[in-house]
This record gives structure tokens, C-alpha cells and sequence, in this order.
């Protein structure tokens, strides 16, 4: 048998990552960082932040993905095409004009790459989730991850010393140019087995709710999927503050993520994906949910220490390894809940409940920080793991992966 990380359904995923990652921060702080340049007023920066909004609202147009097809390529590939040439259409636009003199054609341009960004995202979520194997699902995530973060790296730190030594308008000609990886990855990829799909934009909205809520423990799977990385959002959200108050520099902090964060995350999903095919999700998501808690003791030893560069990079080499893990199997877990019918409209609805409670609980975090105090705050993060952990464990007993129906639907064990 072919081993899972050169396969090609999986190897495809690494360009397909890379598309998805690279107009991330081409929207975000590379845009901040022109437009500074540029010399733009904060108020104007600040307002023009809010491109970045289609991330966060994509599930409102991810039934659409679900019901129309493109008529070439195929109900995903096709889609995944004409989003990523619009996108270098756009990123080439970007590269034509000056903010000083055109910064409302910026702020349409940036919406609108931002928009093609968020539904390039649906749409390869939506073409692994469809295409992959039940054993090939968290490699496929980890090498999905590994292509993101090589693109974050080319539009985020490079980006800026290409800027630098040349200009924003180069660093957005080669950002379109860069996309090309992931058109061809899409020309040579294949399209997932063909299914029967929703036949009315109603059915595209309401059918994928009423699918996962027919199931057994639906309820339960969507609190598991809420907590299982809440100690972890929490934690990171007070993460750069902690440091700073131990009288770390930003550059310090900023190397050791940037070098050592990234590396070890890219690790962690690699080697997720390889433990999650060998071990089972089941028990996977058990261990990973574990050494989750784990890592955020370290910062709370380092909190009691002090400041200590040896610690400082075990504990965020630690954290993001961990982490690393952590996506590999949740993801893993995501993919396998999706009704091919619905992989679009169910994956984004999933992704974003997965994030929620971090999300509302980060708010507070900082209230928590200073009554508890930076020891107390992490050990909090990392005791906030244990209610997933024994869910999960309830829920593992009754649930079995894997199987499908005539659609293509991943079904529960009481459903088979």
C-alpha cells in the first residue's frame, strides 16, 4: 500500500494549502504595512482593516458552492478555478495602483480578494473533505497545513523584506504570479466522486442543518467540537502580553514564533496526520486533547521562573506542537462528519462552531489574567482541556467513522 504522504490526493493538498494561505495576510498586515508606508492616517488604515470580514462571514455564501456548478472541471474543481484566477486578476490589479492616489480602488480591491479568498476556502475544504479517504483525512490536513504556512511565510515576513528592497507592487505582481501553483494543482487534480446535490438554494440552507441534527449525539459532537481547543484559544489571545510583562523583546518573541512556532507546527501536523492513521481518530483526538493541557503547563512554569530563553522556546516549540496535533485529528474529525451532498455548507458551519467559544471567552481572558495571575490564568487554560477530553471519551464508545452511504454520507454507528 502506498504510503499516505505520497499519495497523490494527498500531495495535491500541499499547492491547494498554499493557494488558500497566501492572499490571508496580502489583506491583513502586509496590507496595514503598505498602506503605513503609503502614509495613510491610522483612522483610514483602521477602517480599511475591515476587508478581512468575508473570513469570518463566509458560511452566508457556502450553500451556494453546495447547490450551482461551474460547467467545466466539475461541481469543486471548478469552482476552485475560477476563484483562483480571479484572485491573481486581483492581486495583479493591486500591483497597478498607489493607495495615495487610488485608496478607494484599494479598498475594492481588497474586499473583493478577500472574498475570493474566503470562498477559494470553502470550496477546497469542501474538495478534501469530498476527496479523501476516511485513513487519509488528518495526513491530508497536515500536508494541506504545511502548504498555508509556507504561504503565510511568503506573504508575511518575506513579503515585507521584498517590500522593502523593491516595493508593494512587485510583492503583489508575484503574489499573483505565485497563484499558478495553485491553478495547476487544480487542472491536474481530480474531481471527487460525483453526487446527487441540493436541487433548490433551500435545500442548500436548511437540508445540511436537518442532515446533522438527524444524527445520534448531534448536540454533544457539536459541544466536543467547541471545547476541545478552548484552553488553547484562551491561552494564545493573552500569550503576547504574558511574554511582554516577563520582559521579553518583541524580536525575541517574534523569532522564536516565527522560526520556532511554525516549525514545530508544521511538525506537529505532520506527525498528527501519521499517529491519527495509526492510532485512530478516536483514540487520537483522546491523547492530542491531552498533551494540550500539557503544553499550557509549560507557560505556566514559565511564568514562575521567569524570564528564561531556553524555557521561552520549549514551551512555544511545545505549544505549537501540540497544537499542530491538535488540527491534524479535529480536522480530521470535521471532514468525517460531512455529507458530501453538503461538505461545503457543513464544513464552514462546523470550522466556525469549532472556534467559538474561544472566541467569546477570549474577551474576558484578560479580567481572568489579572485576578488569577499569569501561574493560576495557564493552569485555568490548561484544566479547560479536561471537560472535552471526558466528553469525548463518553462519545467515542457509541461513534464509529468511516462508514457511508449511497450518498457518500459519513453516518454515525446507530445510523449504518
Amino acid at each position: 500500500m502506498t504510503p499516505l504522504f505520497v499519495r497523490r490526493r494527498v500531495l495535491l493538498l500541499w499547492p491547494l494549502g498554499f493557494s488558500s494561505g497566501l492572499p490571508l495576510l496580502l489583506t491583513g498586515s502586509t496590507l496595514s504595512a503598505w498602506l503605513s508606508q503609503s502614509g495613510l492616517s491610522l483612522s483610514q488604515i483602521g477602517i480599511l482593516s475591515l476587508v478581512g470580514l468575508p473570513y469570518a462571514l463566509k458560511i452566508l455564501w457556502a450553500p451556494l458552492l453546495d447547490r450551482f456548478t461551474i460547467p467545466f472541471l466539475g461541481r469543486r474543481r471548478g469552482w476552485m478555478l475560477c476563484s483562483q484566477v480571479l484572485l491573481s486578476v486581483c492581486l495583479f490589479s493591486m500591483s497597478r495602483v498607489s493607495p495615495q492616489q487610488s485608496a478607494s480602488i484599494v479598498a475594492v480591491l481588497s474586499v473583493l480578494i478577500a472574498f475570493l479568498s474566503a470562498s477559494q476556502d470553502i470550496v477546497v475544504d469542501a474538495y478534501r473533505t469530498d476527496l479523501l479517504h476516511s485513513e487519509e483525512r488528518a495526513a491530508g490536513t497536515a500536508v494541506f497545513v504545511f502548504g498555508y504556512r509556507a504561504a503565510m511565510l511568503c506573504s508575511g515576513g518575506l513579503a515585507l523584506i521584498v517590500a522593502d528592497h523593491h516595493s508593494f507592487q512587485l510583492l503583489y505582481s508575484l503574489a499573483a504570479l505565485l497563484l499558478a501553483v495553485g491553478v495547476l494543482a487544480t487542472l491536474i487534480g481530480t474531481e471527487p466522486p460525483a453526487v446527487r446535490p441540493p436541487t433548490t438554494l433551500r435545500s442548500a440552507v436548511i437540508d445540511p442543518l436537518r442532515d446533522y441534527f438527524a444524527r445520534r449525539h448531534a448536540l454533544l459532537i457539536l459541544l466536543f467540537i467547541t471545547l476541545y481547543r478552548i484552553g488553547d484559544t484562551l491561552a494564545n489571545v493573552m500569550l503576547m502580553p504574558f511574554l511582554l510583562s516577563l520582559s521579553f523583546t518583541q524580536s525575541e518573541i517574534g523569532v522564536v514564533y516565527k522560526v520556532i512556532g511554525i516549525a514545530a507546527t508544521i511538525v506537529g501536523t505532520l506527525l498528527g496526520g501519521l499517529l491519527t492513521a495509526r492510532l485512530g481518530l478516536a483514540r487520537a483526538l483522546f491523547l492530542f486533547g491531552c498533551s494540550q493541557a500539557a503544553s499550557n503547563v509549560c507557560y505556566a512554569l514559565l511564568a514562575l521562573v521567569g524570564k528564561s530563553h531556553a524555557l521561552l522556546i520549549a514551551s512555544v516549540g511545545i505549544d505549537h506542537l501540540c497544537t499542530g496535533l491538535a488540527i491534524a485529528a479535529l480536522d480530521a474529525l470535521l471532514m468525517s462528519l460531512c455529507n458530501r451532498r453538503f461538505s461545503a455548507m457543513q464544513y464552514a458551519l462546523l470550522v466556525s462552531v469549532s472556534g467559538l467559544a474561544g472566541r467569546v471567552l477570549g474577551g474576558s481572558s484578560g479580567v481572568i489574567a489579572n485576578h488569577l495571575g499569569w501561574p493560576l490564568f495557564f493552569l485555568l487554560t490548561a484544566l479547560l482541556s479536561v471537560p472535552a477530553v471526558v466528553l469525548w471519551h463518553y462519545l467515542q464508545a457509541s461513534i464509529r467513522h468511516g462508514d457511508e452511504d449511497a450518498d457518500g454520507h459519513q453516518v454515525l454507528s446507530d445510523r449504518a
